[in-house]
């Protein structure tokens, strides 16, 4: 039917986004302005992200713990330069059992403050750090524009929050963590992300140095898809997080904190969804192979279903997440319009002819129409469909890889900068000047998303001004 057809990319791709997130049943409207509510196959993808980070995590030494979600408004008032930075999005209980509190708490906005004060009772000696916990859970901002998983009221995410003796080994932390960020983005996500460094406009609130991941999304906006902080001594003498060093003499703690959101599932949709629907990697996806058998008559259907039985237990058993989609009330094609649409990577056809020859269709999710479809043995399908996963999670990253790389620019002057913002990125030299950053934004639009680590070897002029520059960032517009 023509009212149940997805808004084409080209036509509207924010609409676009809206309706796949709906259609593919990733996610819903919540009664609370700004929330959403997180549905199965939705929370099946974001359980796997967590799984492949939290193992990350805990090969690295952290450990996971669980804080309040109510923080008293004092803490907030504590560290000046976090306080303004979350003022704006703040949800305040005034009241609690029926009265008035004494202490407005708030909904935590992200947990820095009630970690630094608990942190300030654990840590005594030098001997109790370093300190690498990780909280999963959900966080509450008041956003005033939202959309489903890139920008919502309560989103869930994992906040990571240590405590050093020193910055050389803080700052370590930071890059070790947006390191793994940017390997899982990249290595389960097939996500191309660009590392780098946030201007000061752009640091986290609080934070001395702020480091983030960068993607391009298919309307070639940048999406921020994790960030990792250094704060230095900001939170700990705020909070007075201090330890006795080996020399007997109080010292400040550094300290770092770090998050990734179920915005990554903002970014997977926007990356590698088409018009069709969904296209998910599959080392992520919730099912990476949907086995559709096809018949009319009974007699087909013993033949068939015998057959599409044998090879569920063969795959089950091969480790590869599986769907056997036996439903009689609706038609084969439509059954395929349905898996498209959730993004299941392979697609299994089973019909009488295939019992027949011994084989199976194989279709593929990344190549839709003929250039994607197949017909191979039933013999040694677990090592065809485990091979082909591979292959279709490489050729993901690849043409997300060659996208983003066309649509980067390196213009020669500013007006040719501007023109490149209203479709693109551009990489240029920028004098790192609050000045020079702020008309950008307001002539395109585009802000800086981050000074990439990897920098040319000779210095070159601002775009907007033309002072000496040493290094080059990226503009673009974002969400």
């Amino acid at each position: 039917m023509a009212e149940d057809k997805l808004t084409t990319r080209a036509d509207d791709f924010s609409e676009w986004y809206n309706q796949l997130v709906l259609k593919a049943d990733l996610a819903d409207y919540a009664p609370v302005r700004g929330c959403m509510v997180v549905k199965p196959y939705g929370w099946a993808l974001w359980e796997n992200i967590t799984a492949a980070l939290d193992k990350e995590f805990k090969a690295t030494g952290h450990v996971n713990a669980a804080f309040p979600m109510l923080i008293p408004m004092s803490f907030f008032e504590k560290e000046k330069e976090h306080v303004e930075g979350f003022a704006p999005e703040l949800a305040v209980v005034t009241h609690g059992g029926g009265e008035k509190l004494e202490e407005p708490l708030v909904v935590r906005p992200t947990s820095e403050t009630i970690i630094g004060y608990m942190y300030a009772k654990w840590i005594k000696s030098w001997r109790d750090l370093p300190v690498l916990i990780n909280q999963w859970g959900s966080v509450l901002r008041w956003e005033m524009r939202t959309k489903l998983f890139l920008r919502t009221a309560e989103f869930y995410w994992q906040e990571g929050h240590t405590a050093h003796v020193s910055a050389e080994e803080a700052k370590d932390e930071m890059f070790r963590i947006l390191d793994i960020y940017a390997d899982f983005a990249i290595n389960e996500a097939a996500l191309p992300v660009i590392k780098g460094e946030k201007s000061d406009t752009e640091r986290f609130a609080g934070a001395q140095i702020t480091t983030s991941i960068e993607g391009m999304m298919q309307d070639k906006r940048a999406l921020q898809s994790a960030t990792s902080h250094y704060f230095g001594q900001n939170f700990s003498k705020a909070f007075e997080i201090q330890y006795v060093d080996q020399n007997n003499t109080l010292q400040f703690c550094e300290t770092t904190s770090w998050g990734l959101s179920t915005r990554m599932i903002g970014a997977i949709i926007m990356t590698h969804g088409d018009d069709q629907g969904l296209v998910l990697p599959p080392r992520l996806a919730p099912i990476q192979a949907v086995i559709v058998p096809i018949f009319k008559t009974p007699e087909e259907k013993a033949k068939v279903m015998e057959v599409a039985d044998r090879i569920f237990k063969e795959l089950k058993a091969a480790g590869i997440r599986l769907k056997m989609d036996d439903r009689d009330n609706v038609s084969s094609g439509f059954k395929f319009n349905d898996w498209e649409m959730r993004g299941v990577p392979i697609r299994i056809e089973v019909g009488p002819k295939d019992v027949e020859k011994g084989s199976v269709a194989l279709a593929r999710r990344d190549k839709p129409g003929k250039e994607g479809k197949s017909f191979v043995p039933q013999t040694g399908l677990d090592s065809t469909v485990s091979g082909l996963l591979v292959e279709i999670q490489d050729s993901l990253l690849k043409r997300a890889t060659e996208f983003r790389d066309a649509n980067i620019h390196d213009p020669k002057d500013y007006d040719e900068m501007k023109k490149v913002l209203e479709s693109g990125w551009a990489f240029s030299y920028w004098c790192e000047s609050r000045e020079c950053e702020t008309k950008v934004k307001e002539d395109s639009k585009a802000t800086t998303r981050n000074i990439p680590f990897n920098q040319p070897d000779v210095e070159g002029t601002c775009i907007v001004c033309g002072k000496p520059s040493k290094r080059k960032v990226y503009f673009a517009r974002t969400y």
